[in-house]
């Protein structure tokens, strides 16, 4: 990309963010700040390395488990955050399409080697405010995750984003379950035309074990000045001293990270991000002629395949069209008395979710609920007898 291309798109997203007043959720930018995916596809992260995502179910140890858990944890951030970016200083992120209310994003990932599927159901529950619910899943090895978050975005000279929501981690065989934080984020470098996320400030993940993994994670221009860094450790709760069990540091999204034993002052793994074994195992979804006309990427081709040719106006139009056709639904729902239920998710009350009541009791956190318009739970038997078409006389276009 030459200077003056980088100095236009600087002067558009500028223009653009210094006109638009609170909540950036449910606002789309210019079309060439846009990544080619929905949100709906954000929680392929969680997935995408099946053996990873396996691998807390097959460790007897409890420490070690939760030591896994961290594991999956810090891996998926980079592709998590870094949306249509290689993760490197060069590339700049982009922000992923406001998903329409209903759109649905299926698919499941195979590593043959180490014999482990992970499946991955994700659909926006909500459109104002914006909520997106998913559920990961290993059935053969008895381990899956559940999760829904409310993004909210605003602007004061630097992006800020916040998840309000949870996640949850349970393994059948231990009758176990890790309460996952959802981070919030800014986004720098809008000024150099190359955008980069930053997370800062203290999270945990919790077992039900007894087990817990904190990480702190710092920025660029902090003491220590490195992009993206963190420090993390494993302790006991019980343990009055809350001796650190491991010990993790180093950068989540370029690098890597080195994880100690402090009590045998030993270093137990050094993680690449870039090796060739860490990479993501290939995705596979369905052609977009099997898929269902809620599916995220029969939903959006048009708008994609603009991308892929550098057709901003075919972007624009396909865009615009689905997201009219939305609004006319909207109005015709209201006119007709029609309540949308979402199909793989349902909303319960905050009281039942008794794993997030149980993990923070003592910590202070609360559920927000108030916020994500209830708790959303995956339907496993919608989910398990899901058969296309979807939704029998209704397409993201309109009603028939």
């Amino acid at each position: 990309m030459d200077h003056k291309s980088v100095s236009s798109r600087v002067r558009d997203l500028a223009k653009f963010l210094s006109t638009v007043k609170g909540d950036l959720s449910n606002i789309t930018g210019p079309p060439h700040l846009l990544a080619p995916s929905s949100v709906v596809e954000v929680g392929h992260c969680w997935a995408q390395r099946p053996s990873v995502f396996a691998a807390p179910s097959l460790e007897s140890d409890p420490e070690k488990r939760m030591l896994l858990v961290l594991r999956w944890f810090l891996i998926a951030l980079r592709s998590q955050l870094y949306i249509g970016s290689t993760g490197s200083k060069s590339s700049s992120i982009r922000k992923p399409l406001n998903a329409f209310l209903g759109e649905l994003f299926l698919a499941s990932w195979t590593d043959a080697e180490k014999k482990c599927t992970t499946t991955l159901v994700s659909e926006q529950v909500s459109h104002h405010p914006p909520i997106t619910a998913m559920h990961v899943s290993d059935a053969e090895h008895g381990i899956r995750s559940t999760g829904y978050a409310r993004v909210e975005m605003t602007f004061n000279g630097t992006v800020n984003i916040r998840q309000v929501g949870n996640a949850v981690l349970h393994i059948d065989r231990f009758d176990e379950d890790y309460l996952i934080p959802l981070l919030d984020a800014k986004v720098r470098g809008i000024l150099s035309g190359c955008m980069y996320p930053e997370v800062l400030g203290t999270y945990s993940i919790i077992g039900s074990s007894g087990y817990q993994a904190e990480v702190k994670f710092t920025g660029e221009g902090m003491i220590r000045g490195k992009r993206n860094s963190f420090e993390a450790r494993v302790f006991h709760r019980d343990d009055p001293s809350k001796q650190t069990l491991y010990e993790v540091k180093g950068c989540w999204s370029e690098g890597g990270w080195t994880v100690r034993d402090p009590r045998m002052g030993e270093t137990v793994e050094v993680y690449d991000i870039d090796a060739p074994e860490n990479q993501p195992v290939p995705i596979v979804v369905d052609s977009l002629a099997e898929q269902d006309p809620w599916e995220s990427r029969r939903a959006w081709d048009g708008v994609f395949r603009g991308m892929a040719e550098g057709d901003m106006r075919m972007v624009l139009n396909e865009k615009t069209r689905i997201e009219q056709a939305q609004r006319r639904m909207r109005v015709e729902e209201k006119e007709r008395g029609i309540v949308w239920e979402p199909l793989f998710f349902k909303s319960v009350q905050p009281e039942e979710h008794e794993v997030f009541h149980r993990l923070t009791e003592g910590t202070g956190l609360k559920l927000l609920s108030e916020r994500t318009k209830g708790v959303w739970k995956p339907d496993l038997e919608r989910i398990k007898k899901a058969q296309r078409p979807f939704r029998l006389g209704v397409t993201p276009l309109g009603y028939c």
